[in-house]
């Protein structure tokens, strides 16, 4: 445990940030989840409802270094492609 003040201070610091951190990793992870869900269940309309909120959660997760920029890319990327693709008719 820290002993100097300062230390101190800066690992509440941590601790706060580390919540907020895992709380936007969090949200990235259950909205990622839940699309994939409903593709799943060939609820392609409502999933695509949730897009934007993925978006933006992956967004603001970039913004503050939580995710690095082409990971963010590169899930946006294979959900969107996950949507569009064509059910396959029996």
């Amino acid at each position: 445990m820290p002993i100097i003040k300062s230390q101190k201070k800066s690992l509440r610091q941590d601790l706060k940030r580390k919540k907020r951190n895992v709380a936007k990793k969090n949200k990235v992870k259950d909205l990622l989840k839940e699309v994939k869900k409903l593709v799943s269940s060939k609820k392609q309309e409502e999933a695509k409802k949730l897009l934007p909120q993925l978006y933006k959660a992956l967004d603001k997760a970039v913004k503050t270094n939580v995710l690095k920029k082409n990971t963010a890319s590169r899930k946006k990327s294979r959900i969107t492609k996950l949507l569009n693709l064509k059910p396959k008719s029996q």
